[in-house]
């Protein structure tokens, strides 16, 4: 999320409690979390596994629970509990704006739209031309939808990450301030859920397809000319590139990168990065010929070891 306007970073520090190590009157531009952070955001650090990945990353201010020397050209808030105090910081500055109406009046919907009766559209909220958004759609505040869209029944789109810290006897709750983004000429079918990004955006690019029952989590970045089929799960911060299918019920966990034109089999989870141009099966994916050997010797280790049966 971006600040407007930009904030120094010695109120900041006045609004957590926080102390300052570097520059107080630094201008903070953003908050965000470090898998989408930039160059003039603050982040956010409370594991020593961490500290390293956040000092160098692209931020240029890191809210940290360790008093160390800033990298240079960034300065730290000290923190006793950074998460609490990120929070904190989301929740002021992009605080929840409950809505009277079904359509809030600060939205915007392009010409040629068609929005089926019992649709919620939050504040904030912009439609491009075109669209068809079909009853029982959720869209919360400040989603983006390009022109051409399709969007079909009770799919929701911009709920909260799944994102908790885990507290000695409770789960703390990540507030999530970022937006959903899509892109010109996508279909939604029914049933779908697209997660907002913590502090960044989750994204579908232009002519992806979603059949139904897909859900995407937080901060996941989909290319263009996309395929997804029935029951796909895809977990928060997952880069996936132009042109990949993924068939039913295929699971995706996070942090990784599907390369473009990957094709991923049904029932296959995709565990860690890979490439594009090739298809794959299995969990963890495999590509499929290397995949189905497997399975086939599997099948014959009666002959191999029969004093094993």
């Amino acid at each position: 999320m971006k600040l407007n306007p930009p904030r120094k970073l010695s109120e900041l520090a006045a609004i957590t409690g926080a102390s300052v190590i570097g520059d107080p009157d630094a201008l903070v531009i953003g908050i965000n979390e470090i898998h989408r952070v930039e160059i003039g955001d603050l982040t956010f650090v409370d594991h020593p596994k961490y500290y390293e990945k956040a000092l160098n990353s692209d931020a240029t201010f890191v809210l940290i629970n360790k008093e160390v020397t800033p990298p240079t050209g960034k300065s730290l808030l000290f923190s006793d509990d950074p998460f609490r105090d990120y929070v904190f910081l989301t929740r002021k500055f992009m605080p929840f704006v409950p809505s009277s109406s079904s359509i809030h009046p600060d939205a915007f919907i392009g010409e040629g739209t068609v929005v089926q009766p019992n649709v919620s559209i939050g504040p904030g909220v912009r439609i491009g031309r075109d669209c068809i958004i079909h009853s029982g759609v959720v869209i919360y505040d400040h989603t983006f939808i390009g022109d051409r869209v399709v969007i079909h029944a009770n799919t929701v789109l911009g709920a909260d990450a799944f994102y908790f810290k885990r507290r000695p006897d409770h789960y703390d709750k990540m507030h999530s301030c970022g937006r959903v983004v899509i892109h010109d000429d996508v279909e939604i079918g029914a049933l779908c859920t697209i997660d907002r990004g913590v502090s960044s955006d989750t994204v579908i690019g232009s002519g992806t397809k979603l059949d139904n029952q897909v859900h995407v989590g937080h901060d996941t970045v989909i290319g263009s000319n996309c395929l997804f089929a029935a029951q796909v799960g895809i977990a928060g911060c997952v880069n996936i590139e132009d042109e990949v299918i993924f068939w039913g019920q295929v699971g995706c966990q996070k942090d990784l990168t599907v390369g473009k034109g990957a094709v991923v089999l049904g029932q296959s989870g995709v565990t860690k990065s890979i490439a594009g141009g090739q298809t794959y099966f299995g969990t963890p994916a495999k590509p499929a010929r290397e995949k189905l050997k497997e399975i086939a010797l599997t099948g014959r280790l009666h002959e191999l070891f029969p004093s094993a049966t």
